[in-house]
């Protein structure tokens, strides 16, 4: 970054092709050594949708998800796409992660800003995942009676019983849960998402899908959403950025063979054929190869 100009190949390679831990490294030695912080430096030198994807790529997982949702919830209005993300698509350890770096980092307490900004059962079910403790296992004795709970709750009534859904969906493990949907279709005859998107509507219906989806499979929610945000008109950079950050070093090559299966192409030339320019270059790099 000396001198005239930036080598952005040179600081791509430098962060793109490392991990998170590698990078906190980089950025005490450089700190050590030049005695500046390393992130200021980049933000002065880049620009754009570049330096907002190296700035994210320097941020330790759990500050990068409790800034997220600060930002969700903060600005005006809420942002209810990044709430539902980051709290179905989460282990529970790492929401206990979030939730101390949150207090530590912006000095509120998480659930409370949630609160404040959502309402009614929609708020209840975040809440429920906010406390990151599902149960463990599959309890053989409960998968017959969740099945007829949640047929008994939607289709099975005039009106709908939220708190069933919200209780059962907000509690249980995923392992559970998959025997529970199979048993819920042999029932009903439809998917349990069919009875989600009948019976429900607005946010509570966003965030019942994602934990649905995200208990079948956490790649599949991911590639799906990472589709959405590029084929359609306009780029949704922000969650195409987040996506890619947050999940390049978890389940990244899954999310690749499930976006391949599911829409034929590669994840890589999607990204391609949507974005330019070193921004372009380091969601290759996180992308890690064509399919």
């Amino acid at each position: 970054m000396k001198g005239i100009g930036t080598d952005e190949d040179a600081i791509l390679m430098l962060l793109a092709a490392r991990g998170n831990d590698q990078r906190q490294q980089i950025k005490v030695a450089y700190k050590k050594a030049y005695g500046k912080d390393l992130v200021s430096a980049l933000k002065s030198e880049l620009g754009g949708l570049f330096e907002s994807l190296i700035v994210a790529l320097m941020t330790p997982p759990a500050l990068y998800d409790a800034s997220q949702l600060h930002k969700a919830v903060k600005g005006v209005g809420t942002d209810d796409d990044v709430l539902i993300e980051i709290l179905a698509s989460r282990s529970g350890e790492q929401i206990k992660d979030i939730i101390k770096v949150y207090k530590k980092e912006f000095g509120g307490k998480l659930e409370k800003d949630i609160c404040s900004d959502t309402s009614g059962h929609y708020q209840k079910l975040l809440v429920i995942l906010l406390q990151g403790s599902r149960e463990e296992g599959v309890d053989e004795e409960k998968l017959e009676k969740d099945a007829k709970d949640l047929y008994a709750a939607g289709e099975g009534k005039f009106g709908t019983d939220e708190e069933t859904f919200i209780a059962i969906l907000g509690n249980r493990s995923a392992e559970h849960l998959r025997k529970v949907f199979d048993a819920y279709k042999k029932l009903s005859g439809s998917d349990i998402e069919d009875s989600i998107e009948g019976e429900t509507t607005g946010n509570l219906e966003n965030l019942l899908l994602a934990v649905v989806k995200c208990a079948r499979s956490v790649p599949t929610f991911f590639a799906e959403s990472l589709y959405k945000s590029m084929r359609r008109a306009g780029t949704d950079d922000d969650t195409l950025m987040r996506i890619m950050v947050s999940r390049s070093e978890v389940d990244m090559l899954d999310i690749r063979a499930s976006f391949k299966r599911m829409y034929g192409e590669s994840l890589y030339t999607t990204i391609q054929e949507d974005t330019t320019g070193d921004y372009q270059k380091a969601l290759l790099y996180l992308c890690g190869g064509s399919d």
